[in-house]
């Protein structure tokens, strides 16, 4: 039986250095002991989702090797269902991070196993699902089919479109939350990506791209949630960042487990600034601890 919320994306092992600054071109900078942590847009994402109650499967792939193994672990213990994780002859990804005291980073991702899903892994995966979130780091036909036969199943459809991405406009029609930093909706709109873009009208843009409703989220600052009907902001609460890595996967893990679940009181779908309210919630108390999958929070340490 599929899980309520199917997580198709990348599974990484990251390899996270701190360091004063990132080096520039042709520079070298010391850091401190390499730590190797499980992660992966994907499979953050549905670690993220589990913590917090959801049921969820991932649809991914990795290498048969110590890394491969190391996220499966993770996976497992975290509550995430991996009869969809495909084991394959190729090296589990790999994310090289570099982050600073001020808790921003700077990652440089080697896809390995992740480029050998298949766009014809989906169809058993899709069916039964209530939510289906798909982040990039995977093949884009694999995206394409995954929202194809999630629209014909009836399911509701996140693109965390990370890392930005030209993908085709019959994928768009098919989602029903895009997904994306302030500065990847820059670049959807055609500017520079200037972080000012995310407090302007030209926000109403993203949903003549295709998809049905936009997030847009804005770090410290919260998101904005984008609607036929307008757009709102929703702040975020103020916490001392320790390190960002993961802090978009983990709000989009909340995002899908937020609306794969029913109203208790009248069983209606929650509403999308409801659950936003929620995935920011989730991200701000992520970036207060180190790593992306062990910095997530369960909902009783949520309170």
């Amino acid at each position: 039986m599929t899980a309520q919320v199917l997580v198709v994306g990348s599974a990484n092992a990251d390899l996270i250095v701190a360091a004063k600054r990132r080096p520039a071109g042709g520079e070298t900078v010391l850091g401190g002991d390499t730590e190797v942590l499980p992660g992966g847009k994907g499979a953050n994402t549905a670690v993220a989702a589990a913590r917090l109650g959801a049921d969820v499967a991932l649809l991914g792939a990795v290498g048969d090797d110590a890394h491969g193994r190391l996220l499966l672990d993770s996976l497992s213990t975290s509550g995430v269902r991996t009869d969809f994780v495909r084991v394959v002859d190729r090296p589990t990804g790999l994310a090289f991070i570099t982050v600073t005291p001020d808790g921003e980073n700077s990652i440089l991702v080697s896809p390995g196993a992740n480029s050998a899903l298949r766009p014809e892994d989906v169809t058993p995966a899709v069916a039964g699902a209530r939510v289906l979130v798909v982040s990039l780091e995977i093949p884009l036909d694999t995206v394409d089919a995954a929202f194809t036969t999630a629209a014909a199943a009836g399911a509701r459809t996140i693109l965390n479109l990370s890392p930005v991405a030209t993908v085709p406009r019959s994928t768009l029609a098919a989602v029903d939350v895009l997904l994306v930093n302030q500065h990847e909706a820059a670049w959807l709109l055609g500017g520079s990506g200037d972080a000012s873009v995310v407090r302007t009208s030209e926000l109403s843009a993203l949903l003549d791209l295709g998809p049905r409703a936009a997030v847009v989220t804005a770090g410290a600052h919260g998101a904005v949630v984008v609607e036929p009907t307008g757009t709102s902001e929703v702040p975020s609460p103020q916490v001392e960042a320790v390190d960002t890595t993961g802090a978009g996967d983990a709000f989009a893990g909340a995002l899908a487990h937020a609306l794969g679940r029913d109203d208790s009181t009248d069983s209606r779908p929650t509403s999308l600034s409801v659950a936003v309210e929620h995935a920011v919630r989730v991200a701000a108390f992520s970036v207060t601890r180190r790593g992306a999958q062990p910095s997530y929070p369960t909902s009783a340490e949520l309170g």
